[in-house]
């Protein structure tokens, strides 16, 4: 891997997500369009404030749900392998880097953590009273398939991105999903509450 074309956004993609974008500035129609034609992934890279992150994913597109007269466009891209950023380059309307892959390293996930992610997954759907499908337990890099099912911040995003083990990966994600599960039970409670009385007594 040598020179990526980046789109530098406010969200993190995860390796098989799906997200919707809306491409309206000219210099990234120009990526998304040599993307289409060539059949080559680029590059979503998080950035805030505080500049691009080292860890980014290649994205492809799979879908252009909608083109508009003035160019721009509505799509759908899938994250892909990571890379690592390693040099900003110059030459292009839109940001390009030098990149190396990021892969992760061998330490795969405990059967334990497998089979408490996957509870908490369904827990955290039945109380969010969501329809998602659970991914299979065998499915490679299960944290990144269940986290991108779950609506997390773009730095917790990111953190996951950026963590070369899929056991301590996994190991996070069931401390977040524990805590969003818990959440929204509280809510919940809460809510029942204020139906039945009229008052509302917040969980200490």
């Amino acid at each position: 891997m040598d020179e990526l074309g980046l789109f530098p956004l406010g969200l993190v993609l995860l390796p098989t997500e799906r997200v919707p974008l809306h491409i309206f500035e000219p210099r990234y129609q120009e990526l998304i369009g040599e993307s289409l034609e060539q059949g080559m992934p680029f590059g979503i890279v998080y950035a805030d404030d505080a500049g691009l992150r080292e860890v980014g994913t290649l994205a492809t597109v799979s879908d252009v749900t909608e083109r508009f007269e003035d160019g721009r466009s509505n799509i759908i891209v899938e994250g892909g392998e990571r890379f690592r950023l390693l040099e900003l380059t110059s030459g292009r309307p839109f940001v390009t880097a030098s990149v190396e892959p990021f892969a992760d390293q061998d330490d795969p996930a405990d059967g334990a953590d497998i089979d408490r992610a996957l509870a908490l997954f369904s827990r955290l759907a039945e109380l969010t009273e969501s329809d998602v499908v659970a991914p299979e337990r065998d499915t490679p890099e299960l944290s990144f398939s269940i986290a991108g099912r779950f609506e997390l911040s773009a730095e917790l995003k990111q953190e996951l991105l950026a963590e070369s083990s899929e056991r301590v990966r996994l190991v996070r994600l069931c401390e977040l999903l524990a805590i969003a599960a818990e959440a929204v039970q509280r809510q919940r409670e809460v809510a029942t509450r204020a139906q039945s009385n009229g008052k509302v007594h917040p969980p200490s």
